[in-house]
């Protein structure tokens, strides 16, 4: 281990002690024991860079990726990540209440009619192979209109795929309407990197694992940044021997009957 790592390290460690972040200490102040905690975390925005989506796959650890579709690497990074044998979703774009920003090729938008949104997520899902799943990439504008929205997730029912609500803005109906559908479905309880600082991102990772340990399972969603994989290599190395359990996220997701 170089320098830089262990001081990093031993920084992320005092941190997370100051702070209160072990999920075994609160426990056991909370009065209870620690029981296995499954845990999801995905990774969004995969398919611009190799290399970033290498330094996660080397952390040997169960992660699902959400790769967006038409990009340069969209498709051999899919192959390259089911073969390793992690969980792959359809990132699929859609509208940001911020009209500046634009969500990528095969976005979807406020005023899409049924066919057109259908024939989207078709062109889609047949460009990232093996997907089990969709999730949102933005789209908080999207996720908040219920007819639109409906649509979509009505055709990504049919094809047998599950949905993740990203919870990009408190106003998405998205994982309701997927409740209402008695879609396979899912939401985000935790964002890792929405601050690129590693102590950041390891302080919400053990969010993530205290809340697993509480509710028996938690979906965090980071992203393909250095900071994210470093803080992500660092907790993985130090809960190996502890009741948490990374998982695909199918295996956290119910159907609404």
């Amino acid at each position: 281990m170089d320098r830089r790592t262990f001081l990093l390290k031993s920084l992320f460690w005092t941190l997370s002690s100051t702070a209160g972040l072990s999920p075994f200490a609160n426990a056991q102040a909370m009065g209870r024991h620690p029981r296995e905690a499954r845990m999801a975390i995905i990774i969004d925005d995969i398919g611009y860079s190799r290399r970033r989506a290498a330094s996660f796959l080397n952390i040997d650890a169960n992660l699902t990726f959400a790769i967006l579709p038409h990009l340069p690497y969209s498709i051999e990074l899919a192959r390259r990540i089911h073969a390793q044998g992690h969980e792959i979703l359809l990132h699929q774009p859609m509208e940001p209440y911020d009209g500046h920003l634009d969500p990528g090729p095969g976005a979807l938008f406020v005023g899409d009619s049924a066919p057109h949104i259908e024939k989207v997520l078709a062109t889609n899902i047949k460009a990232v192979p093996f997907a089990k799943g969709v999730n949102n990439h933005m789209g908080s504008r999207f996720t908040s209109n219920g007819e639109e929205i409906s649509y979509a997730l009505q055709a990504i029912k049919r094809r047998g795929l599950f949905f993740i609500d990203s919870l990009t803005s408190h106003h998405s109906k998205a994982y309701r309407t997927a409740c209402g559908l008695h879609m396979t479905s899912g939401r985000r309880d935790t964002f890792l990197d929405n601050k690129r600082c590693p102590q950041t991102i390891l302080n919400n990772l053990y969010n993530a694992m205290n809340r697993a340990l509480v509710y028996g399972h938690a979906i965090a969603i980071g992203h393909p940044y250095p900071e994210t994989a470093a803080a992500l290599r660092l907790f993985w190395s130090e809960v190996q021997d502890t009741p948490l359990c990374l998982t695909p996220v199918s295996r956290l997701l119910s159907k609404s009957a």
